[in-house]
């Protein structure tokens, strides 16, 4: 690059000395390239799975509680995104309504059965639950309630911390302990990744980044493996751009079954 003429150097991305801004770039971009390194072989079988499904119409579903709706959210309704997933999006158990009682409803048993059944989940489904800390009731007893109806159950987890912390369950299990596949966030215990000199907390929590990560691997890998079965699995383009026709064929298809639509 040239300013003014003279050849200016080029500059790293992380400047010296290290600052919290470069610290939490470097630490979330290690996360991200540990998870693409360590967490395939996990990522592709679940990618198989929900390949299955669209081959017999059924359904992606993903779940989470607290900051981990997000990954819900992230696959619905998305330019290039699946027609056929579905966020599991209750309120009480998010942040925007009350985020104090959010906290401890997900800790409360007997919760699970009643969103199975508002979300129509069936056998033949995949299920992705997130739960940075994988110790709580609700993201447990979902899974557990899946598996009962013969639904393919993901976890994508901090097994870091999972395994620091006791169950909040009555099993005494966790979420990776339940799921039929394990995927991990490979965070820190405590999620907050770094720390600033003279300050006694931790703060830079990268899991919402690495989960929003492991679930697009997770979809495109069961596009592409569709794809390579011969399927035509149903994306919606942006509407942005000229997709307002192609996704109002989608959106009037799956209306009745999506509630979110």
């Amino acid at each position: 690059m040239k300013s003014g003429g003279a050849l200016m150097p080029r500059r790293s991305i992380f400047a010296t000395p290290m600052s919290a801004y470069d610290d939490f770039a470097r630490v979330a971009a290690e996360q991200c390239a540990r998870v693409a390194e360590t967490q395939r072989t996990a990522i592709v079988q679940a990618g198989g799975w929900v390949a299955d499904a669209l081959a017999k119409d059924r359904f992606l579903y993903v779940f989470g509680t607290g900051h981990s709706h997000l990954i819900a959210e992230e696959v619905f309704y998305r330019a290039g995104g699946l027609a056929r997933a579905v966020p599991m999006l209750v309120e009480p158990l998010m942040l925007h309504e009350n985020a104090i009682q959010a906290t401890y409803q997900e800790r409360e048993t007997g919760y699970a059965a009643q969103i199975l059944t508002d979300y129509r989940i069936e056998a033949g489904d995949v299920l992705v639950v997130a739960s940075n800390g994988g110790r709580n009731a609700v993201p447990i007893e979902l899974v557990l309630g899946a598996k009962e109806i013969g639904v393919k159950t993901v976890a994508v987890t901090n097994c870091a911390q999972s395994f620091a912390w006791p169950s909040r369950h009555a099993s005494g299990l966790r979420l990776a302990e339940v799921a039929d596949v394990v995927i991990d966030n490979c965070g820190v215990d405590g999620d907050a990744a770094i720390g600033v000199p003279g300050y006694p907390y931790r703060i830079g929590p990268p899991s919402s980044i690495t989960g929003l990560l492991i679930i697009n691997l997770l979809v495109v890998e069961a596009i592409e493996e569709s794809v390579r079965r011969g399927g035509v699995p149903e994306v919606y383009i942006s509407s942005n751009t000229n997709g307002d026709n192609h996704n109002d064929v989608l959106l009037e298809k799956y209306r009745s079954h999506i509630r979110h639509l």
